[in-house]
């Protein structure tokens, strides 16, 4: 089975995204589980033993931009992606107020 870990860094200032919220939902929509960004802004384990199939990743970035007395352009950023092998995958998320970028990790 395949697993998966994010990490997110705050662009804007330079500094990993620590507290934010990190949802991980199956083709259906369903949550398969949730998390929180460490002091390192990661999550190192997000889910494990996923089958082949398409997920999103879900990253409550407005809550995390509210907590630090911003406003934040995008509510939410969503990371639909597909496990198709049994690895593990890695999904970074690079976040600042009014954009994002995001790519495979290893």
């Amino acid at each position: 089975m395949a697993s998966l870990s994010t990490h997110v860094l705050d662009t804007s200032i330079g500094e990993p995204a620590s507290g934010l919220t990190v949802e991980l939902h199956d083709a259906r929509g369903a949550l398969v589980c949730s998390d929180l960004t460490d002091e390192d802004g990661r999550v190192r384990a997000l889910g494990a033993d996923l089958e082949a199939g398409v997920y999103t990743a879900v990253f409550r970035t407005g809550d995390y931009f509210q907590s630090r007395g911003q406003v934040g352009f995008y509510p939410k950023v969503s990371v639909e992606f597909l496990v198709a092998e049994d690895r593990h995958y890695h999904v970074p998320l690079l976040l600042s107020a009014y954009g994002y970028s995001t790519y495979r990790g290893s």
